[in-house]
């Protein structure tokens, strides 16, 4: 069987949530780091954007459907769960992440700090004060979330995990 190639960058939390199923389900995979718009990312997603994902004869982008195309192709542990709650649940958290807490977490108050605009580079300050309360919001609502089993959904690693 070929070895999955994840291209992307480790910088990227999406290219890291491939990476982590990857790792979780013990399939041996290789990450071929380039940059966003590369000419080997723009081949495959139409937009540039990371990951993509190279298996074989299947090229795909964007993580949760590399994270779907791994779970299904490779035995357990699978990080999709089967049961109808659990797998509602995990949408419904892969979902909230992807619409809500990473423009708060990572694309506003991180990129504060690693890209912040600033003529001298300095942490925006103007930008993390004013996602500040956004932010201590949603890291309750997630602690909350996994306060009783450590885990977003049920007592194990899911994809929601790892979102």
């Amino acid at each position: 069987m070929a070895t999955p190639e994840i291209i992307g960058s480790n910088r990227s939390t999406y290219t890291r949530v491939a990476c982590m199923v990857c790792e979780e389900k013990g399939i041996e995979y290789v990450l071929t780091e380039t940059a966003l718009h590369a000419a080997e990312i723009r081949a495959i997603h139409p937009f540039g954007k990371m990951p993509v994902l190279r298996h074989g004869d299947v090229e795909l982008f964007e993580s949760k459907a590399i994270a779907t195309w791994l779970d299904r192709r490779y035995p357990a542990p699978f990080v999709f769960p089967s049961e109808p709650r659990l797998a509602a649940l995990t949408e419904q958290w892969v979902s909230l992440v992807n619409t809500v807490i990473d423009r708060t977490l990572i694309r506003t108050y991180l990129f504060a700090y690693i890209a912040p605009g600033t003529a001298d580079g300095k942490p925006n300050r103007p930008a993390i004060d004013a996602v500040m309360p956004a932010v201590r919001e949603q890291v309750a609502v997630l602690d909350k979330a996994v306060a009783e089993s450590g885990h977003l959904v049920g007592d194990q690693f899911t994809f929601a995990t790892s979102t």
